[in-house]
């Protein structure tokens, strides 16, 4: 049980550098614009390109998830364990396709990793948001 919790921790760790990283390029390609867009579709697309990129991020965390399943023999497939572990990741449960017994911790430590890392990229997206819509100060005269 011990070597699965470790599993379990590393998967962590790796899911938290992967996002790090993902929101970090993110952030440095917002900087590069001298400020941000105006105009409603403008906003719009700014909003979607966000919202996809965290939505990839969490895929690629989703396969390395499902890649030790399978890798290590918890679930035969990566299709059926990709399934597995995005019910998993975003706490949907739908308790159709479950880990072996002794591998079933890692799913609750793949439950609440996911459960932070979407918070993370909830806040991130508050912040853009945030500072899309912020008010600009007045100039003193």
């Amino acid at each position: 049980m011990l070597s699965h919790l470790l599993w379990a921790l590393a998967l962590m760790a790796l899911s938290v550098t992967i996002h790090a990283g993902g929101v970090t390029a993110a952030l440095r390609r917002l900087r590069r614009r001298p400020e941000m867009p105006a105009g409603f579709w403008r906003v719009t697309w700014l909003f979607i390109a966000v919202a996809a990129w965290m939505i990839l991020l969490h895929l690629v965390e989703i396969c390395a998830w499902a890649g030790l399943y399978v890798w290590q023999g918890a679930i035969p497939d990566f299709t059926s364990s990709f399934y597995f572990s995005t019910v998993t990741y975003t706490t949907t449960g739908y308790g159709d396709l479950v880990l072996p017994a002794e591998w079933r911790l890692l799913g609750g430590v793949e439950a609440l990793t996911g459960i932070l890392m979407c918070g993370w990229s909830t806040g991130f997206f508050f912040a853009i948001v945030a500072r899309l819509y912020q008010q600009k100060p007045e100039k003193a005269s």
